[in-house]
């Protein structure tokens, strides 16, 4: 059992380390799920007393006005043997054997965190104590309530005070230790007061009763004692500390419970109580009852945590990885990012993800329709042939055919075919161009890093660019290699075809008659509707060779060989994430490390108590 309290020591000294103290954040916090014993009460009431008492020791701060300034996590250690001394969480390597030595400290690090200018901090203060003269037990000692403030402090100090207590024991997992003293009026107490407030029903308000010395003659605190004039759900406990006369002669705190013991049993209003009165039965009554809480927390609090450590995982996930520090590592850190956007990339022209089809579609649809629009039945017109022809025979018409008419007609009509080629690039470059956008929304990576987003976005469209050029020329080339030579078996034929049509040997004008030209008009057409043909396979081809091939193996080659000629400086920009995400990452990666350790500190307890 005593394993348990040691486990939330552990787990509460590593939320204070990583910056967990119950505070409302963004992040999750552990600190909140944790069993505690908050100790609550007034200025004057004892509050300090009490503890120094529990632990055998005087080591608080004295004074008027607010002395306590920040929660002070007391964790005690009973040890077999030895001398006592105490270690704080923030000098982990120094041992304290003088508790005057305690005392200043404890005042040093309030002033570190405040300044000395009497404000107070949520920020605790983890100090342990070791010794015979103890039981395992973990209190929470909160500055005392207040109703003014002292000479160089804020008015808002009062409130400020009571809001750091309340949301301590508003928690559900707080246990409260409510310090109130017998020779005040209950109804008037700050502790029971703030304590009805957050837990009305008194389930886990522990009431404690100090001063009962100092009541006036003929009074007594049997009534409150005995549950009678306030009930709570556990019994009140009372304790006779040292007086301020015993505190400035260092009266032994041995001697001290010694005569606490011999009060309760002398005198006959409390004899029947004796037994469960003191600080020695606080102090064993509040161990037993934090381990009994701690048990039955531990299951739930495992299943906080497992869910918490893949929640946080999940969302560091999402914010990726942390800049390297190096040249080398900010280097690869690109690499790695533009390595991840190429796939993305690759992966829509390959058809994992959606986008590629459409090139497809201009190929299929696009091009062909472009080129049925080009309508050459029109441009072979009766009067356009006989033009053509006329013009390319001159002064001396053609003897057997009209091979210059034939090829001017061949390359004029062909020569149009430029037009489709071209656009069907420009469609394929828009395409390839959305898809780099694409990729960029999808690599989550380039989210984390604005500029390098940017830099990849514009690299990769300014390839594209080169490629469409590269792609324009080499399918502009297709169409000018049909137009410088003609395929001559095709017109091999047509011997064959005019002596079925009739007599060449007819006079040399009767050539220029409609039906002779009607002639040359259809196998031009013929011949120019093969050249289409052709070209509607090959057009894509070179397309895809010089764009969309090239595209998927060296688009950001260019960018990359930029990147080898830049300094650190340089690549560091590339990288300038958001302050906003770097401070989430890191926050979150503190926090990922308490509930990892948290996890790791509950699983060797379940071990050892197999």
């Amino acid at each position: 059992m005593e394993n348990l309290i040691s486990l939330v020591n552990n787990i509460q000294r590593a939320c204070t380390a990583l910056g967990d103290h119950g505070e409302e954040s963004a992040l999750p916090t552990l600190w909140d799920s944790l069993p505690a014993i908050a100790v609550v009460g007034g200025q004057s009431s004892g509050k300090s007393s009490v503890l120094e008492s529990i632990v055998g020791k005087d080591f608080l701060p004295r004074g008027s006005g607010i002395v306590t300034r920040r929660p002070l996590v007391l964790q005690l250690h009973k040890i077999d043997e030895g001398r006592e001394y105490a270690e704080f969480m923030h000098l982990p390597k120094k041992k304290f054997t003088d508790f005057a030595q305690v005392r200043k400290e404890i005042e040093d690090e309030t002033d570190r965190e405040t300044g000395r200018s009497k404000q107070i901090s949520s920020v605790p203060i983890h100090l342990s104590i070791f010794s015979p003269n103890v039981v395992n037990l973990t209190l929470v000692d909160l500055p005392g309530l207040t109703k003014v403030a002292v000479e160089g402090q804020p008015e808002s100090i009062v409130t400020d005070i009571e809001n750091m207590v309340r949301a301590y024991i508003e928690k559900p997992n707080c246990i409260i230790l409510a310090i109130s003293p017998a020779n005040q009026d209950l109804a008037t107490s700050d502790a029971i007061k703030i304590s009805r407030e957050v837990d009305p029903k008194g389930e886990r308000t522990f009431g404690v009763l100090t001063k009962i010395d100092l009541m006036d003659k003929g009074t007594n605190a049997v009534d409150i004692l005995e549950g009678k004039s306030y009930k709570l759900q556990f019994p009140w406990i009372g304790v006779v500390n040292r007086s301020q006369a015993d505190i400035n002669k260092n009266v032994d705190m041995i001697a001290a419970r010694n005569r606490e013991r011999e009060y309760f049993a002398n005198t006959p209003e409390y004899k029947h109580l004796v037994n469960r009165m003191g600080s020695e039965h606080l102090a064993k009554m509040m161990s037993k009852h934090l381990e009994q809480v701690i048990k039955s927390r531990i299951p739930g609090i495992q299943s906080l945590i497992s869910k918490t450590i893949t929640e946080l995982e999940m969302e560091l996930s999402r914010l990726g990885k942390p800049i390297a520090a190096d040249t080398g590592g900010k280097l690869y850190a690109i690499m790695e990012i533009c390595r991840v956007f190429d796939q993305n990339y690759k992966e829509h022209l390959d058809g994992m993800r959606p986008g590629g089809e459409k090139i497809y579609n201009v190929f299929d649809s696009q091009l062909p329709a472009a080129l049925k629009r080009l309508q050459f039945d029109k441009h072979l017109s009766m009067e356009n042939v006989r033009k053509t022809v006329t013009e390319a025979d001159g002064y001396q018409p053609h003897l057997i055919a009209p091979e210059q008419g034939y090829r001017r007609l061949i390359e004029s009509s062909v020569v149009s075919i430029r037009g489709p080629a071209e656009s069907a690039v420009d469609s394929v470059h828009a395409i390839l161009k959305d898809l780099v956008h694409k990729a960029i929304n999808e690599t989550h990576e380039l989210k984390q890093y604005p500029t390098l987003r940017v830099e990849v976005g514009n690299a990769a469209v300014e390839s594209l660019e080169r490629m469409r050029e590269e792609s324009k020329k080499a399918t502009l080339k297709l169409v000018d290699m049909e137009c410088s030579y003609l395929t001559v078996d095709f017109f091999r034929k047509l011997p064959q075809d005019v002596e079925k049509g009739g007599n060449p040997t007819h006079s040399l004008f009767d050539r220029y008659n409609d039906s002779y030209l009607r002639r040359v008009g259809t196998t031009v057409l013929a011949y120019v509707n093969m050249v289409c043909a052709s070209l509607r396979n090959s057009i894509p081809k070179s397309i895809v060779y010089c764009q969309v091939r090239e595209a998927k193996r060296s688009l950001l080659d260019h960018f990359f060989t930029d990147l080898g000629k830049r300094e650190g400086k340089q690549l560091g920009k590339l990288l300038d994430e958001d302050p906003a995400i770097m401070e989430r990452r890191t926050a979150l990666a503190k926090r990922l490390e308490l509930y990892r350790s948290a996890q790791a500190e509950i699983d060797s307890v379940a071990w050892a108590n197999k």
